[in-house]
């Protein structure tokens, strides 16, 4: 998670260095809101696709998690029905030698 944080702090970082420095050259407005508007752009789709890639990790994580969920669910059931069967057999055992 700090990962994520690291970078979406590093792209806003990048994005607003590069607004300030457009803003501070010199040029004519025209060209500078021009200018602006490509960054803009440029941040938007990072950003974008910063944040698709953090959905897909927690998507693969939660798959992951609820898939070792469901084995460890799967295995408590075969283990219970194992100790079921030889609970069975001992008692028949026990009634037969009786």
């Amino acid at each position: 998670m700090r990962t994520q944080n690291t970078i979406i702090g590093l792209i806003a970082g990048v994005a607003v260095g590069a607004a300030i420095g457009i803003l501070l050259a010199p040029d004519k407005g025209e060209n500078t809101r021009k200018k602006i508007m490509d960054k803009s752009k440029i941040a938007k789709d990072t950003v974008k696709d910063g944040f698709n890639e953090f959905l897909n990790t927690v998507s693969d994580k939660y798959n992951s998690l609820k898939q070792e969920g469901e084995n460890l669910v799967n295995r408590g059931k075969q283990e219970g029905e194992e100790l079921l069967n030889k609970g069975r057999e001992t008692a028949e055992d026990k009634m037969k030698k009786a």
